[in-house]
Formats: structure tokens, sequence, C-alpha cells
């Protein structure tokens, strides 16, 4: 049995809790500002986990990194391949670029191609290890696909709340995987709330971004995979495509738990990309706000087209501790990096993550980004999963 956390801490009040004292966020600050830290008992972490025993490791998923996950019983862990994806530095990219030390990290590679699995990985362990008889999930489409193959791998009831704008591909997945679905006549933020008010009703795990806290520490895996494969250096400048904020604030966590048992000892500087037609994080932090406006949203990125962002305190922490920033693409702009990594790298990804690489394109012709800097971009889903898009 593995039980590394401490507690939960909510990020406003913080105020701490049990792990079994409550299931998603501080009831005294609300669904939005009472989201909740994961946090770990580090003296524990650091008996079990090595740079020495990562380097004989032969775990080639995520799950190499079991002792900083809320993992309490590894039984209950699928077998779908997720994580330890590849951080390609691509010559004749880079050179094009004239950004010598640039890296992809590409999670089209996981086992429903994005991200997302990264996060379901570990909702699926948990919703077993609490004895849910379903698993429930808003989605504006990876999230969905992601979650519902995880659940038809363990056997469990899936309940999917999606915008009838899903893209086929992704419409196409929750189907195979056998998901009942629940096409709504509006955007992602509507699927959000009826998901929200169904999962409490029928009494299903919750796997919504933000409301549910161990989604982060499953997205946090890749800033801990890039540091290992860094040599246990730390980036300088990470570019991270943002929707509802979760992968960017995870993904700032992962960064400070490797501080935490002495694996790292510099940090990044963070940058959200949020398509200009979907940017309520970027407006709020030009701003110099704490939280967002709900806005209505229009881009051709659907995987961020997210009007309310979830994880929003987490997200405007995240980039103001890392002396970061957030930026806005237009969709030409996604376009024109989706076909430029394409054509000159040979990966292919779906619009959310080409903004990442967009965001890279506009911060370095704006001259805030060194030649010689170690700069990553995540990537984070295959362009497989939109091919209307790309036509």
């Amino acid at each position: 049995m593995n039980n590394n956390v401490a507690f939960l801490q909510c990020v406003t009040c913080k105020k701490q809790y049990r792990a079994d004292e409550i299931e998603y966020t501080c009831p005294d600050c609300g669904a939005v500002k009472g989201t909740l830290d994961v946090v770990y008992d580090f003296k524990l972490v650091k008996k079990q986990l090595s740079k020495e025993q990562l380097a004989r490791s032969n775990e080639t998923s995520h799950w190499r990194y079991l002792p900083l996950l809320p993992v309490t019983n590894p039984d209950f862990i699928q077998p779908l391949k997720v994580g330890w994806s590849p951080l390609y530095k691509h010559r004749r990219l880079n050179e094009i670029l004239e950004l010598p030390e640039l890296y992809l990290k590409d999670d089209s590679g996981n086992i429903t191609a994005s991200y997302k699995d990264r996060a379901s990985s570990v909702a699926i362990v948990k919703a077993l290890e609490k004895g849910y008889k379903g698993i429930a999930a808003a989605s504006s489409g990876n999230a969905a696909a992601s979650i519902s193959a995880f659940a038809a791998s363990a056997g469990l009831p899936c309940y999917i709340f999606v915008p009838k704008a899903i893209p086929q591909a992704k419409l196409a997945q929750l189907k195979a995987y056998g998901a009942k679905v629940r096409l709504v006549d509006g955007p992602y933020d509507d699927a959000f709330e009826l998901c929200m008010r169904e999962s409490e009703k029928n009494g299903w795990y919750n796997r919504n971004t933000a409301i549910n806290p161990y989604l982060a520490e499953g997205k946090k895996t890749s800033a801990l995979e890039i540091c290992e494969q860094l040599e246990w250096q730390a980036p300088d400048v990470v570019f991270v495509p943002v929707g509802d904020g979760c992968i960017i604030s995870g993904i700032w966590k992962g960064f400070n738990d490797l501080h935490d048992i002495g694996f790292i000892d510099t940090f990044p500087r963070l940058v959200g990309v949020q398509a200009e037609g979907s940017s309520p994080l970027v407006k709020a932090f030009r701003e110099g706000k704490d939280e967002v406006k709900r806005e209505n949203v229009s881009t051709i990125a659907d995987s961020i087209s997210v009007g309310f962002p979830r994880d929003q305190i987490k997200a405007l922490r995240a980039v103001h501790q890392s002396g970061g920033t957030f930026v806005s693409v237009t969709d030409d702009q996604i376009i024109s990096a989706l076909k430029l990594l394409a054509e000159k790298s040979g990966v292919f990804v779906e619009p959310a993550a080409a903004a990442a690489f967009a965001g890279l394109q506009k911060i370095k012709d704006s001259k805030k980004i060194k030649p010689g800097q170690k700069i990553v971009v995540i990537l984070t889903g295959s362009g497989l999963k939109d091919i209307g898009a790309v036509r």
C-alpha cells in the first residue's frame, strides 16, 4: 500500500483537510476559489524515490514516479500506456527558428492520443479506491475520450457530457469505448454545469477539471519527465496550451514537487497560451486580477475553448509564481503553427497543441526569449483528433 499524501489544502483559505475527510473542493471557499492542492509527506517520498532508482527503472510510463502520486492501492492502476512521452530536439526545426535548445514534449502517443490520459489514469484509480460505481466527466472531447478508455479498461460505467460541436473523431472514440454520452446544446461550460449536477444526483465520481484535486497530480508528471529527460535540469521556459488551466497548474506543481525533494535547483518560466477567441485568463493576467470573467468563446482549437476556466486560481498562481506570462494567438496563427510543425518536424498535432507552438513564435518575435535558453513546448494531442480543423 502507498500513502504518501500528507493532506489536501485549499488554495484560498489554506485550510488543511485529511485525504479521507473531503472529496472535491473546500466547502468554505466554493467550487472555484476552493480548489485543493495535494500535499505530500516529502520525507517519505525521498525514502522511496531517488535519481539512482529512476535511472535503473524499467517502467516506461508516468507510474515510474509512483511515490509522488496519490495512489493508495496500485492494484487499481490500469495497464494502458500513459506518459514517458518523447522529448524531441529537432535539429531542422531548431535551425529554422534559430532556437538550438528547443524541445517538443509530444503526448500524442498516449493511449487515447492526448495529454488528458495522464489525469484520467489517476482519476480511475481514485474512483476504484473509493468504491464508486460510476464515473462522469464534462469535456470538449479529449478528456471525455480519455476517461472513457480508462473506465472501459476498469469495467466502470462512464457518463460523458460534451457539446454537440465535438469533433467527430473524438465522438467516435467515446462511442467505441461504450461511454454513455449526453450531447449538450451549448458550449463546454454548459456541459460542465450539467455534469456537476448529474454527478451529485447520481453518486458518480466526478472527474471534472479543478473540481477533482487529483487530476493535477496526473498532469504534473510531464514536468517530472522533462527534468529527468534533461538530466535533472529544469528548462528555462515552458509553453503550455491553456483552456481550463489544469495542465499549466499541474506542470507548475510538478516542478515544485521535484524542487521539494531536491531533484532540481531552479524553476522555469511558464507561458500560458490561449486562443484569442477564448482568452479569459490572458485578460485577467493583463488586468492584474486573481479571477476571471465568464465570456462567450469561439476558436478552432476546441480543446482549449473555455469561457470560464475552472482551475483559474491555480493557473494564475502558476504563471505569477514562475515569473511567466499569458499570451493569446489567433486561429490563423494556430493553423500556421500546426502546418509548420508538421512540415518541418513531422510532428502532427491538433489545433490546441499547435496553440502552444504559436505562442512560442509570438514570444520569439517579440524578443522575450534568448536563443540559448532551454525551451520546451507542450504538445497535448494528435492531429488525428480533429481532422476537420486541419482540412
